[in-house]
């Protein structure tokens, strides 16, 4: 019986490390797809992208793989703001972002992929730091710094969001934008610019979450298609458009997750995602702390 327990209460302690890391995995979609209505499908992609490049950062130069993540955040901010633009010149200034637009950013997808395949192969590559390996207990509790290291710096990175979102003039356009864009015209704001700032700012975050990735698990190309359904999931259980919702529905996800994969075999555990997706979309479309 007191097995039992211990097993109970450091499943749950993993999978709150593990929501951790799914909100900054999620904290990218909550802003294009929750705020400004852009189904990005490639964003796991670009996830797996930000791996590869902080394991290239982390093998040739030495640097932490977080740090690396902070290295490259105007690179991929940048990236994302192109990728914004080809969609808007393409498909958002035509009043064609629906299905079309959609189709673009699963060719993205696809062709990321492939084009990291043909670079690394498909080894599975994984960096090297002082805190991967270790764990710290506390009582019962086990916690893998592989794990704790990562939720810490995406609790961080959710937490400078969300102040930047809530109190900078630039981060409440980027809330209202999808919401009321005459308005922000009349106070003498481009929605497109605001836009663009906004997916910029997604695709950063999904570079640092990539980062945060290979540091919990050695990755391969293909490997971010396994989060495609948690961060949808995610993000509408959450709410669109709610930072905080996201968090605590990463929280819950990774606990679920957690406690499925002790208890009745990592099998199963993906499936938890798909099954609070349709219950939610049935039950409460509008998620936790949705608009």
């Amino acid at each position: 019986m007191e097995f039992s327990f211990s097993l109970l209460i450091n499943a749950i302690a993993a999978g709150l490390l593990l929501g951790g890391f799914y909100a900054a995995v999620t904290a990218g979609i909550a802003i294009s797809f929750g705020m400004l209505d852009i189904v990005n499908i490639a964003h796991p992609a670009f996830i797996i992208v930000g791996s590869y490049v902080a394991y290239i950062i982390n093998a040739k130069f030495g640097v932490d793989p977080i740090l690396a993540s902070i290295v490259m955040l105007p690179a991929f901010y940048a990236l994302g703001a192109a990728v914004y633009q080809v969609y808007y010149l393409s498909f958002e200034k035509r009043g064609q972002e629906s299905l079309r637009g959609l189709a673009f950013f699963f060719g993205l997808l696809f062709v990321t992929e492939v084009l990291l395949l043909i670079v690394f192969g498909v080894d599975y590559r994984s960096v090297n730091a002082a805190y991967i390996g270790p764990s710290i207990n506390i009582g019962p509790i086990e916690l893998p710094l592989r794990l704790l290291v990562p939720c810490a710096a995406a609790l961080a990175m959710f937490a400078v969001l969300q102040i930047f979102l809530s109190r900078s003039f630039i981060g409440r356009a980027v809330m209202a934008v999808s919401q009321d864009p005459l308005a922000l015209r009349l106070m003498a704001v481009d929605p497109t610019r605001i836009k663009r700032i906004a997916f910029g700012i997604s695709i950063a975050t999904a570079s640092m979450a990539g980062a945060f990735l290979i540091i919990i698990q050695p990755v391969i190309p293909s490997v971010g298609r396994d989060y495609i359904g948690r961060i949808f999931a995610i993000c509408v259980l959450g709410g669109l458009g709610s930072l905080p919702g996201a968090l605590i529905a990463a929280l819950l996800l990774g606990v679920l997750e957690s406690l499925t994969s002790t208890f009745y075999g990592p099998s199963w555990a993906p499936a938890v995602a798909f099954g609070i997706l349709l219950i939610t979309l049935a039950v409460r479309p509008s998620g936790l702390l949705g608009r």
